[in-house]
Protein backbone atom coordinates (compact mmCIF):
# COMPACT_ATOMS: atom_id res chain seq x y z
CA UNK A 1 0.00 0.00 0.00
CA UNK A 2 1.83 3.54 -1.64
CA UNK A 3 1.68 6.08 1.57
CA UNK A 4 1.38 9.00 -0.91
CA UNK A 5 -1.75 9.99 -3.23
CA UNK A 6 -1.01 12.95 -6.16
CA UNK A 7 -3.52 15.15 -7.38
CA UNK A 8 -2.36 17.07 -10.97
CA UNK A 9 -5.51 18.44 -11.42
CA UNK A 10 -4.77 22.00 -10.93
CA UNK A 11 -2.49 21.57 -14.30
CA UNK A 12 -4.78 20.68 -16.96
CA UNK A 13 -5.52 24.40 -17.76
CA UNK A 14 -1.39 24.31 -18.03
CA UNK A 15 -0.60 21.38 -19.53
CA UNK A 16 -3.04 19.09 -21.92
CA UNK A 17 -2.91 15.40 -21.32
CA UNK A 18 -1.57 15.60 -24.77
CA UNK A 19 1.62 17.61 -23.80
CA UNK A 20 2.76 14.82 -21.39
CA UNK A 21 1.47 12.03 -23.65
CA UNK A 22 4.02 13.80 -26.77
CA UNK A 23 6.89 13.69 -23.80
CA UNK A 24 6.21 10.05 -22.99
CA UNK A 25 9.07 8.75 -24.98
CA UNK A 26 11.66 11.00 -23.47
CA UNK A 27 10.39 10.11 -20.44
CA UNK A 28 10.23 6.48 -20.92
CA UNK A 29 14.02 6.97 -22.04
CA UNK A 30 14.98 8.74 -18.82
CA UNK A 31 13.63 6.14 -17.08
CA UNK A 32 14.97 3.22 -18.52
CA UNK A 33 18.35 5.21 -18.79
CA UNK A 34 18.53 5.59 -14.95
CA UNK A 35 16.91 2.11 -14.53
CA UNK A 36 19.81 0.69 -16.38
CA UNK A 37 22.50 2.99 -14.98
CA UNK A 38 23.55 4.49 -17.95
CA UNK A 39 22.97 7.81 -18.04
CA UNK A 40 25.21 10.94 -16.61
CA UNK A 41 27.05 10.12 -13.20
CA UNK A 42 25.39 6.12 -13.16
CA UNK A 43 28.19 5.98 -11.06
CA UNK A 44 26.23 7.38 -8.18
CA UNK A 45 22.83 5.41 -8.10
CA UNK A 46 23.45 3.75 -4.58
CA UNK A 47 20.35 5.47 -3.33
CA UNK A 48 18.52 3.81 -6.00
CA UNK A 49 18.42 0.45 -3.56
CA UNK A 50 17.76 1.68 -0.02
CA UNK A 51 18.41 -0.43 3.24
CA UNK A 52 21.04 -2.41 1.78
CA UNK A 53 23.17 -4.41 2.96
CA UNK A 54 20.36 -5.93 5.42
CA UNK A 55 22.95 -5.71 8.35
CA UNK A 56 23.48 -2.11 8.59
CA UNK A 57 20.16 -1.41 10.97
CA UNK A 58 21.33 -3.64 13.33
CA UNK A 59 25.20 -2.27 13.77
CA UNK A 60 23.66 1.87 13.42
CA UNK A 61 20.57 0.34 16.29
CA UNK A 62 23.14 -0.92 18.54
CA UNK A 63 25.66 2.21 18.01
CA UNK A 64 22.41 4.42 18.86
CA UNK A 65 21.48 2.68 21.68
CA UNK A 66 24.90 3.22 23.61
CA UNK A 67 25.10 6.55 22.35
CA UNK A 68 21.08 7.27 23.75
CA UNK A 69 22.54 5.50 27.33
CA UNK A 70 25.61 7.75 26.70
CA UNK A 71 24.90 11.61 26.64
CA UNK A 72 22.10 14.17 27.48
CA UNK A 73 23.17 15.83 23.85
CA UNK A 74 24.15 14.60 20.58
CA UNK A 75 25.29 16.70 17.74
CA UNK A 76 25.34 16.14 14.50
CA UNK A 77 28.70 18.00 12.56
CA UNK A 78 28.03 18.31 8.86
CA UNK A 79 26.91 20.41 6.09
CA UNK A 80 24.48 20.07 3.30
CA UNK A 81 23.24 16.20 2.79
CA UNK A 82 25.87 15.32 5.87
CA UNK A 83 22.81 16.93 8.46
CA UNK A 84 19.35 18.10 6.22
CA UNK A 85 17.88 14.59 5.95
CA UNK A 86 18.31 13.67 9.21
CA UNK A 87 17.16 17.35 10.54
CA UNK A 88 14.44 16.63 8.35
CA UNK A 89 13.78 13.27 9.48
CA UNK A 90 13.47 14.28 13.50
CA UNK A 91 11.22 17.24 12.48
CA UNK A 92 8.77 15.19 10.66
CA UNK A 93 8.65 12.02 12.96
CA UNK A 94 9.39 13.95 16.33
CA UNK A 95 7.30 16.23 18.72
CA UNK A 96 7.69 20.11 17.42
CA UNK A 97 9.81 20.83 20.37
CA UNK A 98 12.04 17.57 20.70
CA UNK A 99 14.43 19.25 22.88
CA UNK A 100 11.93 19.92 25.58
CA UNK A 101 11.01 16.50 26.40
CA UNK A 102 14.26 15.37 28.67
CA UNK A 103 15.75 12.38 28.60
CA UNK A 104 13.12 10.37 28.52
CA UNK A 105 12.57 10.90 25.26
CA UNK A 106 16.31 10.63 24.44
CA UNK A 107 19.01 12.86 23.95
CA UNK A 108 18.59 16.91 23.04
CA UNK A 109 20.07 16.86 19.33
CA UNK A 110 21.61 19.75 17.96
CA UNK A 111 23.29 20.28 13.96
CA UNK A 112 26.96 21.95 13.71
CA UNK A 113 29.01 22.53 11.19
CA UNK A 114 26.70 23.74 8.26
CA UNK A 115 27.86 27.62 8.88
CA UNK A 116 30.67 29.13 10.00
CA UNK A 117 29.35 32.05 12.73
CA UNK A 118 30.71 32.16 16.00
CA UNK A 119 27.25 33.26 17.56
CA UNK A 120 25.80 30.26 16.26
CA UNK A 121 28.87 27.94 18.05
CA UNK A 122 29.14 29.99 21.22
CA UNK A 123 25.60 29.78 22.17
CA UNK A 124 25.67 26.11 21.20
CA UNK A 125 28.44 25.71 23.56
CA UNK A 126 26.58 27.70 25.99
CA UNK A 127 23.94 25.48 25.81
CA UNK A 128 25.53 22.31 26.46
CA UNK A 129 27.43 23.28 28.91
CA UNK A 130 27.55 21.02 32.07
CA UNK A 131 25.44 18.08 30.44
CA UNK A 132 27.38 14.31 28.87
CA UNK A 133 28.02 15.04 25.23
CA UNK A 134 28.46 12.64 22.21
CA UNK A 135 29.30 13.76 18.57
CA UNK A 136 28.80 12.41 15.49
CA UNK A 137 30.90 13.97 12.78
CA UNK A 138 29.64 13.44 9.37
CA UNK A 139 32.28 14.00 5.94
CA UNK A 140 33.57 11.87 3.29
CA UNK A 141 36.80 14.28 3.20
CA UNK A 142 37.31 15.43 6.46
CA UNK A 143 38.05 18.23 5.19
CA UNK A 144 35.41 20.45 4.18
CA UNK A 145 35.62 23.65 5.99
CA UNK A 146 32.62 24.21 8.01
CA UNK A 147 32.13 20.98 9.88
CA UNK A 148 36.20 20.47 10.36
CA UNK A 149 36.26 23.89 11.87
CA UNK A 150 33.59 22.79 14.17
CA UNK A 151 34.61 19.62 14.74
CA UNK A 152 37.56 20.79 16.05
CA UNK A 153 35.98 23.08 18.64
CA UNK A 154 33.59 20.37 19.52
CA UNK A 155 36.52 17.88 19.70
CA UNK A 156 38.57 19.72 21.96
CA UNK A 157 35.79 20.18 24.02
CA UNK A 158 34.66 16.45 24.53
CA UNK A 159 38.76 16.08 24.94
CA UNK A 160 39.13 18.32 27.44
CA UNK A 161 35.59 17.21 29.66
CA UNK A 162 36.33 13.26 29.34
CA UNK A 163 39.86 12.29 28.10
CA UNK A 164 41.23 11.50 24.73
CA UNK A 165 40.09 7.73 25.63
CA UNK A 166 37.13 8.75 27.16
CA UNK A 167 36.29 10.90 23.82
CA UNK A 168 37.12 7.57 21.50
CA UNK A 169 33.56 6.10 23.20
CA UNK A 170 31.52 9.70 22.41
CA UNK A 171 32.37 10.34 18.97
CA UNK A 172 31.43 8.46 16.16
CA UNK A 173 32.65 9.21 12.61
CA UNK A 174 30.22 8.98 9.35
CA UNK A 175 33.17 8.94 6.62
CA UNK A 176 34.83 7.45 3.31
CA UNK A 177 35.22 3.37 3.88
CA UNK A 178 39.33 3.92 2.69
CA UNK A 179 40.50 7.39 2.28
CA UNK A 180 40.03 10.85 3.41
CA UNK A 181 41.40 13.03 6.75
CA UNK A 182 37.98 11.88 8.33
CA UNK A 183 38.46 8.25 7.76
CA UNK A 184 42.46 8.56 9.09
CA UNK A 185 41.62 10.15 12.24
CA UNK A 186 38.99 7.90 12.69
CA UNK A 187 41.29 4.55 12.64
CA UNK A 188 43.89 6.43 14.63
CA UNK A 189 41.59 7.39 17.54
CA UNK A 190 39.77 4.61 17.62
CA UNK A 191 36.09 6.26 16.87
CA UNK A 192 33.73 3.78 15.74
CA UNK A 193 33.08 4.20 12.31
CA UNK A 194 30.07 3.94 9.51
CA UNK A 195 30.41 4.73 6.10
CA UNK A 196 29.42 6.69 3.32
CA UNK A 197 29.09 4.52 0.38
CA UNK A 198 31.53 5.56 -2.77
CA UNK A 199 28.45 5.44 -5.04
CA UNK A 200 26.22 7.88 -3.26
CA UNK A 201 26.47 11.78 -3.31
CA UNK A 202 25.88 13.50 0.02
CA UNK A 203 22.53 14.85 -0.73
CA UNK A 204 21.19 11.67 -1.57
CA UNK A 205 22.21 9.91 1.34
CA UNK A 206 19.49 10.19 4.03
CA UNK A 207 18.86 6.62 3.64
CA UNK A 208 22.23 5.75 4.76
CA UNK A 209 23.91 5.85 7.74
CA UNK A 210 24.45 9.26 7.27
CA UNK A 211 20.78 10.14 8.24
CA UNK A 212 20.24 7.14 9.97
CA UNK A 213 22.46 6.64 12.56
CA UNK A 214 21.42 10.15 14.16
CA UNK A 215 17.32 9.52 13.73
CA UNK A 216 18.02 6.16 15.03
CA UNK A 217 20.10 7.82 18.37
CA UNK A 218 16.23 10.47 18.32
CA UNK A 219 14.24 6.94 18.76
CA UNK A 220 13.00 6.73 15.17
CA UNK A 221 12.34 3.18 14.25
CA UNK A 222 15.24 2.66 10.83
CA UNK A 223 13.66 -0.18 10.05
CA UNK A 224 9.81 1.19 9.33
CA UNK A 225 11.73 4.25 7.52
CA UNK A 226 13.34 2.01 5.44
CA UNK A 227 10.39 -0.29 4.68
CA UNK A 228 8.65 2.89 3.21
CA UNK A 229 11.95 3.88 1.02
CA UNK A 230 11.65 -0.01 0.00
CA UNK A 231 8.13 0.42 -0.87
CA UNK A 232 9.10 4.11 -2.98
CA UNK A 233 11.76 1.84 -4.74
CA UNK A 234 9.02 -0.71 -5.81
CA UNK A 235 6.23 1.71 -6.89
CA UNK A 236 8.70 4.33 -9.03
CA UNK A 237 10.36 1.38 -10.97
CA UNK A 238 7.75 0.59 -12.53
CA UNK A 239 8.52 0.54 -16.14
CA UNK A 240 5.00 1.99 -17.62
CA UNK A 241 5.99 5.70 -16.71
CA UNK A 242 2.15 6.64 -16.95
CA UNK A 243 1.80 4.41 -13.85
CA UNK A 244 4.67 5.92 -12.33
CA UNK A 245 4.06 9.15 -10.07
CA UNK A 246 7.89 10.12 -9.87
CA UNK A 247 8.14 10.09 -13.73
CA UNK A 248 4.58 11.52 -14.18
CA UNK A 249 5.88 14.34 -11.67
CA UNK A 250 9.32 14.86 -13.35
CA UNK A 251 7.37 15.03 -16.94
CA UNK A 252 4.87 17.77 -15.19
CA UNK A 253 7.82 19.59 -14.07
CA UNK A 254 9.80 19.53 -16.95
CA UNK A 255 6.99 20.53 -19.01
CA UNK A 256 6.12 23.67 -17.31
CA UNK A 257 10.15 25.04 -17.29
CA UNK A 258 9.77 24.96 -20.83
CA UNK A 259 6.58 26.72 -20.73
CA UNK A 260 8.36 29.10 -18.73
CA UNK A 261 7.56 28.60 -15.22
CA UNK A 262 11.42 28.47 -13.69
CA UNK A 263 10.86 28.64 -10.07
CA UNK A 264 9.16 25.76 -8.18
CA UNK A 265 7.70 26.63 -4.47
CA UNK A 266 7.28 23.33 -2.12
CA UNK A 267 4.19 24.73 -0.25
CA UNK A 268 3.15 22.95 3.15
CA UNK A 269 0.63 23.38 5.65
CA UNK A 270 2.78 21.60 8.49
CA UNK A 271 5.67 22.79 10.46
CA UNK A 272 6.84 19.07 10.79
CA UNK A 273 7.47 19.64 7.26
CA UNK A 274 9.82 22.57 7.21
CA UNK A 275 13.02 20.68 7.30
CA UNK A 276 11.74 18.57 4.70
CA UNK A 277 11.33 21.36 2.57
CA UNK A 278 14.91 22.50 3.24
CA UNK A 279 16.34 19.36 2.58
CA UNK A 280 14.06 19.02 -0.39
CA UNK A 281 15.68 22.66 -1.46
CA UNK A 282 19.23 21.43 -1.75
CA UNK A 283 18.53 17.86 -3.34
CA UNK A 284 16.95 19.52 -6.67
CA UNK A 285 19.28 22.62 -6.38
CA UNK A 286 21.86 20.90 -6.81
CA UNK A 287 20.91 18.30 -9.06
CA UNK A 288 19.36 20.78 -11.71
CA UNK A 289 21.00 23.87 -11.41
CA UNK A 290 23.27 23.43 -14.34
CA UNK A 291 24.19 24.70 -17.60
CA UNK A 292 22.44 27.87 -16.93
CA UNK A 293 19.50 25.62 -17.01
CA UNK A 294 17.24 23.82 -14.40
CA UNK A 295 13.88 24.67 -11.69
CA UNK A 296 15.08 27.29 -9.11
CA UNK A 297 13.57 25.12 -6.01
CA UNK A 298 11.77 27.97 -3.47
CA UNK A 299 9.50 26.59 -0.12
CA UNK A 300 6.67 28.35 1.62
CA UNK A 301 5.09 27.79 4.65
CA UNK A 302 1.29 28.14 5.03
CA UNK A 303 -0.74 29.87 6.48
CA UNK A 304 2.34 31.39 7.96
CA UNK A 305 3.85 33.06 4.13
CA UNK A 306 0.41 33.66 2.84
CA UNK A 307 0.39 36.63 5.23
CA UNK A 308 3.78 37.35 3.65
CA UNK A 309 4.61 35.70 0.15
CA UNK A 310 0.90 35.57 -0.07
CA UNK A 311 0.33 38.51 -2.04
CA UNK A 312 3.35 38.22 -4.37
CA UNK A 313 2.35 34.28 -5.14
CA UNK A 314 -1.20 35.83 -6.24
CA UNK A 315 -0.50 38.91 -8.25
CA UNK A 316 3.25 38.99 -8.82
CA UNK A 317 4.79 37.49 -11.93
CA UNK A 318 3.81 34.42 -13.60
CA UNK A 319 6.74 32.26 -13.41
CA UNK A 320 6.30 30.34 -10.37
CA UNK A 321 4.08 27.22 -9.96
CA UNK A 322 3.25 24.86 -6.52
CA UNK A 323 3.56 21.65 -5.42
CA UNK A 324 1.48 21.51 -2.32
CA UNK A 325 2.99 18.81 0.07
CA UNK A 326 0.01 17.89 2.47
CA UNK A 327 -0.21 15.79 5.42
CA UNK A 328 -3.31 13.45 5.32
CA UNK A 329 -3.81 12.58 9.18
CA UNK A 330 -2.22 14.83 12.31
CA UNK A 331 -0.99 12.51 15.15
CA UNK A 332 -3.74 14.25 17.01
CA UNK A 333 -6.71 16.18 17.07
CA UNK A 334 -7.40 19.75 18.87
CA UNK A 335 -11.15 20.61 18.72
CA UNK A 336 -11.92 24.88 18.32
CA UNK A 337 -14.09 25.52 21.83
CA UNK A 338 -17.36 27.55 21.74
CA UNK A 339 -16.97 31.17 23.23
CA UNK A 340 -19.03 32.75 25.34
CA UNK A 341 -21.09 35.74 23.44
CA UNK A 342 -18.77 35.20 20.36
CA UNK A 343 -16.44 38.08 20.82
CA UNK A 344 -13.75 37.33 17.91
CA UNK A 345 -16.41 35.59 15.64
CA UNK A 346 -15.46 32.41 15.48
CA UNK A 347 -18.31 30.40 16.99
CA UNK A 348 -19.17 29.35 13.38
CA UNK A 349 -15.71 27.26 13.82
CA UNK A 350 -16.74 25.83 17.30
CA UNK A 351 -16.39 21.95 17.22
CA UNK A 352 -14.37 21.44 14.45
CA UNK A 353 -10.62 20.63 14.36
CA UNK A 354 -7.34 22.68 13.20
CA UNK A 355 -7.35 19.76 10.36
CA UNK A 356 -10.45 20.81 8.88
CA UNK A 357 -9.72 23.77 9.00
CA UNK A 358 -6.21 23.47 7.79
CA UNK A 359 -7.54 21.57 4.82
CA UNK A 360 -9.89 24.36 4.30
CA UNK A 361 -7.08 26.76 3.95
CA UNK A 362 -5.10 24.54 1.21
CA UNK A 363 -8.22 24.28 -0.58
CA UNK A 364 -8.96 27.90 -0.58
CA UNK A 365 -5.24 29.03 -1.60
CA UNK A 366 -4.86 26.22 -3.83
CA UNK A 367 -7.81 27.67 -6.20
CA UNK A 368 -7.01 31.59 -5.44
CA UNK A 369 -3.68 30.86 -7.28
CA UNK A 370 -5.05 28.84 -9.74
CA UNK A 371 -7.19 31.62 -10.47
CA UNK A 372 -4.61 34.20 -10.02
CA UNK A 373 -2.48 31.55 -12.97
CA UNK A 374 -0.15 29.76 -10.61
CA UNK A 375 -0.28 26.02 -11.91
CA UNK A 376 0.31 23.97 -8.73
CA UNK A 377 0.00 20.43 -7.85
CA UNK A 378 -0.34 18.18 -4.65
CA UNK A 379 1.26 15.43 -3.21
CA UNK A 380 -0.64 13.97 0.30
CA UNK A 381 1.45 12.09 2.85
CA UNK A 382 -0.82 9.49 4.64
CA UNK A 383 0.69 10.21 8.22
CA UNK A 384 3.51 10.83 10.33
CA UNK A 385 5.18 7.55 10.23
CA UNK A 386 8.15 6.29 9.01
CA UNK A 387 7.00 4.47 6.65
CA UNK A 388 5.49 7.44 4.83
CA UNK A 389 8.51 9.63 5.19
CA UNK A 390 10.71 6.79 3.92
CA UNK A 391 8.82 6.93 0.64
CA UNK A 392 8.41 10.25 0.47
CA UNK A 393 12.31 10.81 0.50
CA UNK A 394 12.90 8.24 -2.17
CA UNK A 395 9.94 9.90 -4.54
CA UNK A 396 11.67 12.79 -4.36
CA UNK A 397 15.14 11.38 -5.14
CA UNK A 398 13.75 9.63 -8.30
CA UNK A 399 11.46 12.35 -9.61
CA UNK A 400 14.48 14.86 -9.35
CA UNK A 401 17.13 13.24 -11.22
CA UNK A 402 14.55 11.83 -13.82
CA UNK A 403 13.99 15.75 -14.04
CA UNK A 404 17.55 16.41 -14.35
CA UNK A 405 18.08 13.82 -17.46
CA UNK A 406 14.79 14.95 -18.67
CA UNK A 407 16.71 18.56 -18.89
CA UNK A 408 20.44 17.15 -20.04
CA UNK A 409 21.96 17.52 -17.67
CA UNK A 410 23.85 15.12 -14.60
CA UNK A 411 21.68 15.34 -11.91
CA UNK A 412 24.37 13.79 -9.55
CA UNK A 413 27.63 16.18 -9.69
CA UNK A 414 27.85 19.87 -8.38
CA UNK A 415 30.55 21.42 -9.81
CA UNK A 416 29.83 24.70 -9.38
CA UNK A 417 29.23 24.57 -5.54
CA UNK A 418 33.54 24.69 -5.73
CA UNK A 419 33.68 27.91 -7.13
CA UNK A 420 33.13 29.69 -4.17
CA UNK A 421 35.32 27.44 -2.04
CA UNK A 422 38.26 28.49 -4.33
CA UNK A 423 37.75 32.45 -3.61
CA UNK A 424 37.05 31.93 -0.02
CA UNK A 425 40.48 29.93 0.36
CA UNK A 426 42.35 32.48 -1.88
CA UNK A 427 41.09 35.65 0.51
CA UNK A 428 42.45 33.13 3.60
CA UNK A 429 45.50 32.50 2.37
CA UNK A 430 45.17 28.72 2.04
CA UNK A 431 48.25 27.17 0.76
CA UNK A 432 48.31 26.50 -3.12
CA UNK A 433 45.34 28.75 -3.13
Amino acid sequence: MSHLSFDFSNLKGFISEKALEHLSPDIQACHESLEKGEGPGSEFLGWKSPGKPESIPGEIEEVAESLRDRCEVFIVVGIGGSYMGAQAGLTFLKSSFPNGLGKAGGPEIYFSGHNISSDYHSDLLELIEGKDVCLNVISKSGTTTEPAIAFRILKELVEKKYGVDGAKERIVATTDAGKGALNKLANEQGYRKFVIPDDIGGRYSVLTPVGLLPMAVSGINIRKLLAGALKGEELYSRPSVMENEACQYAGFRHSLYQKGFTTEILASFQPCLHHFAEWWKQLAGESEGKDQKGIFPASAEFTTDLHSLGQWIQDGGRTIFETFLLLEKSDRQLKIPASKNDPDGLNYLAGKTLDEVNRKAYEGTALAHLEGGVPNLSISIKDRSPESLGQLFYFFERAVAMTGYLNGVNPFDQPGVEFYKKNMFKLLNKPGY
